[in-house]
This record gives C-alpha cells, structure tokens and sequence, in this order.
C-alpha cells in the first residue's frame, strides 16, 4: 500500500473527485467564480502592465492550443494561463479566503481553462478540476495560518501565499484537466513545490510584479502537469518532509491538519468571499456602512467629522499615514483608502455600489471628496478586533453641523457566506467590469454560458467571444 503522505492524501482526493458528482451548491459557487474571473480578465485591460503580459504572451509563439482574454489568435496552453492568470489579479478584485487571505481563483482558474482548453475538455470537468484545485490551494494556505498571529506564517516570511499555493491547487487542477491518475497528480504536486514562488515586498515599497504573480503560478502549473504527463516525477514527501515544501516556505511551522481533516466532506470553496467592490477587502464595509448611511439620508454637505472604527491590525494598509489616505493622488490609491472609502459610499457610485468608475485618478483628486476625506479618523475598535480576520468589519459614526450623529455598524462582509452575492449580483458585476469592451449581447451570452456550465462542451466555446475586445478609454 502506498504510503499515505499529505500528498497522496491530496492526489487521492482529486482523483476521487474528477469522478464524482459535486454537491449543487459547490458546482454553484464555481461557475461564479469562472465568471467573477472572467469578467476581471476583460477590466484589467486598462492597465498598462495588462498590455506588456499580452505583449510578451503574443511574442512567444508555440502550438495554438488555448485562448487569452484579449488575444485574437491561440497561444500555448502555459502561456494562456500565464495571460489569464496576470489579467486576473491585476485589479485587486478577485475573491478573498478568510482567514489565509488567500486569493486563489486568480491562478486556478487561469490555470484550469488553459488546460481544459489544450484536453478539450468540457464544462463538467472543468467544474471538477477548479473546485479540487481551488480546494488544495486554500487547505495550503491554512496550513500556514497561525491563529495565536491571526496572521499567514507565509506573509510574515515575506511571501505570497496566494501566488504559492495558487500554483499548487492549479497544477492538480490542471492535471486533472490532462487526464492524470492518483499517481501522476501526486508528482504534479511534487514537481510544482520547486516551480511557487511569490515575494510581497512590493505591496510595502511599490513595484508592480505583484500582478505577475497569479499569472506565474498559472504558468507553473500547467507546466508541471505537462512535464508530468511526460514523464517527470517528484518526491510523495514534498509537503511534510525534512526538506519539502512546509520546511521551504513555513520553515516547518505548519498545520497539516488543515490539509487534510474532512478532505472530500467539507469543503472550504462556497464560502471564499467575492470582492463587490474594487478595492482593498479592508475598505468594504466601510464603503457598506458609508451606503447605508447614504440610503439612510445624511446631508452630505453639513457633515462636520467622520470617525471610521476598523480592526487595528487593518489601519496600517488603510488609515497610514493619515494624510496619504486623506489625500489619495492615483485611483488606485484610492483603492486602499479608508477615508474614500467612507466618503464614495456616501456618495454612491455604480456596479453593485460601487465600481471600477468610481476609482479614477480625477475622483481621487476631486475637491469635494477630499474635503471630506480631511474629516475622516480612523481609530481602532475593540468589537471589530475581536471578529478580524474571519470578517473585516467597520463602525462609522458621522457627526453633522446640527449636532445629530449617525451612526452605521458592519460586522460582516457582503459577498462572504453570510451575505452572499446571487447569480444575478455576480452577473452585474461581470458586465460592469466588461463594459465598453464587450457588447451587451456578448456579454449575456456568456453569463449564459458559464452560469450553465453543466451544458458546455467545449471550453474554448467560454473564452472565443472574449478574445476580440472593444477599444477601452485608455489606462487607468
């Protein structure tokens, strides 16, 4: 009997699973985050670092064998997912796993499409292979998740979990895709640990390569899978042994009972939470609570204080320093803003709230918003300290010139388990982000189609109608 290390505990799983059936409510939040992905990929395009990973993609040659968001002609499957994988993290707005905070449709999914591409494999398996991959990618995460920190054990050593264990959980996906048995998915995972990669240092001094990172990971796993089912192999004990992934990347401080307990029972991928705004997932309830204060009726132009409560461990992505996040300069500054968040909620927006359109470089230098944003303090809170991080919940408490206070309370995120977003939610969400490079009739076709995922026989049939998009408006 082979030996049953972590990984062969994983490989076992998938194997099992691309053979099986999923619960309905599983196969459910797949498809939407197929969607949630694909309608990211089309948005990033504004974005010049969007255009240089197309550029690089179409440059490189090679068999046509999967398509790009963007790209007319087909490319190699590992460069599809290379593509993909930039455009989909790019903005910020993919789904987030709480607590790892993890990001880990941005390189499964990529990664999956590609591969189901180059198999022409169909909706059915598709499904199977995002729902294993994205699965593997989160148990790995929280392998690392020290919950005495509340923090990731990979984000204190400096590197991104997310781009790390995405390569893992997309290359079992990937070779799920390319038909490998229990034995080939195990050394899928083997050859792959030598391939993640991921340093984060950009998010703390700046740099851009942090959009290559799901992007890479894709690459990765559809590489490994390849070389796998060529022949290449590695070691069963590359999580748990003395020189394998857990040492590598967690300097053994691992939990490998997350990796494992209830495999195939419980899963963890209906209740990752999709991003409704385009922002740092920080912000969300404090754009929430500036909504609701809006559909409650606060005279925006009497508003003499605002005072934002966060967990105090968020302040210092979104409240520091105070006179940068008063005073944003970019949209994308914006995006990690807590006093714009506060003051777009209150002034409204579009998507579901608010969306791409509301974090321009113009709105963040607006006079009125800044105006208000000088208002803003943001103070740590003891209640929400006590939730962070499997909620990142907000109090806003606004103070007019009559002496009234108004005050506002989220404690948990929409777009999590307990305030899910529907189909139809998810699929405002994908013609906002598409509009302007896709036409309406494009865009309820493949709502349709991914939405009736079940019913697909070609996944190439998902991405040809992306693949020739309408000139945008210019980078944001």
């Amino acid at each position: 009997m082979a030996e049953q290390t972590l990984a062969r505990q994983l490989a076992a799983f998938a194997a099992r699973t691309g053979d099986e059936p999923l619960p309905e409510r599983l196969a459910t939040s797949v498809r939407q985050r197929v969607l949630d992905i694909l309608g990211l990929c089309v948005a990033a395009h504004r974005l010049p670092t969007s255009r240089a990973a197309l550029d690089y993609v179409a440059d490189q040659g090679g068999r046509a064998q999967a398509h790009v968001v963007g790209l007319p002609d087909a490319v190699p499957a590992a460069q599809a997912a290379f593509g993909n994988g930039v455009l989909a993290h790019s903005l910020d707005y993919d789904d987030t796993h709480l607590p790892s905070v993890l990001h880990p449709s941005a390189a499964v999914v990529p990664a999956a499409l590609a591969a189901a591409q180059a198999a022409g494999a169909d909706g059915v398996a598709l499904t199977n292979a995002v729902a294993v991959g994205i699965e593997t990618t989160v148990r790995l995460g929280m392998a690392g998740f020290d919950p005495v920190l509340n923090n990731s054990v990979f984000f204190e050593h400096g590197q991104h979990a997310t781009s790390i264990c995405g390569a893992m959980g997309g290359a079992v996906a990937a070779g799920m895709l390319l038909g490998l048995d229990e034995d080939g998915l195990l050394d899928v995972l083997g050859v792959t640990a030598s391939m993640a990669s991921g340093v984060i240092e950009a998010n703390r001094t700046g740099g851009t390569v942090k959009r290559l990172h799901c992007g890479w990971a894709a690459h990765s796993a559809v590489t490994a899978a390849d070389l796998v089912r060529r022949g290449f192999t590695g070691p069963p004990t590359v999580l748990e042994g003395r020189f394998g992934f857990f040492t590598a990347f967690l300097r053994g401080e691992a939990d490998h009972a997350q990796v494992t307990d209830g495999l195939g029972e419980r899963w963890a991928v209906p209740d990752i939470f999709f991003k409704p705004y385009p922002a740092n997932h920080f912000t969300h309830a404090a754009i929430d609570a500036g909504l609701a204060l809006r559909a409650r009726g606060v005279p925006v132009d009497r508003i003499t204080h605002i005072e934002l409560r966060v967990p105090a461990a968020v302040i210092r992505t979104i409240g520091e320093p105070i006179a940068t996040k008063r005073a944003p300069d970019t949209g994308y500054q914006a995006q990690f803003s807590g006093p714009y968040a506060v003051v777009a909620g209150l002034l409204g927006g579009g998507g579901l709230g608010l969306g791409l359109g509301d974090f321009t470089d113009e709105l963040a230098r607006d006079p009125q918003r800044r105006a208000l944003m000088a208002r803003v303090d943001v103070v740590p809170d003891d209640e929400c300290n006590a939730i962070f991080p499997h909620q990142f919940p907000a109090v806003v408490a606004v103070r007019t010139d009559d002496g009234r206070t108004w005050r506002e309370e989220v404690l948990t995120n929409r777009g999590g388990p307990q305030r899910p977003l529907s189909d139809a939610e998810l699929a405002l969400k994908f013609r906002d982000n598409v509009a302007g490079r896709v036409d309406p009739d494009t865009a309820d076709q493949v709502v349709a189609a991914v939405l009736g995922l079940a019913d697909v026989t070609d996944v190439s049939d998902l991405l040809r109608p992306l693949t020739r998009l309408q000139a945008g408006t210019g980078a944001d």
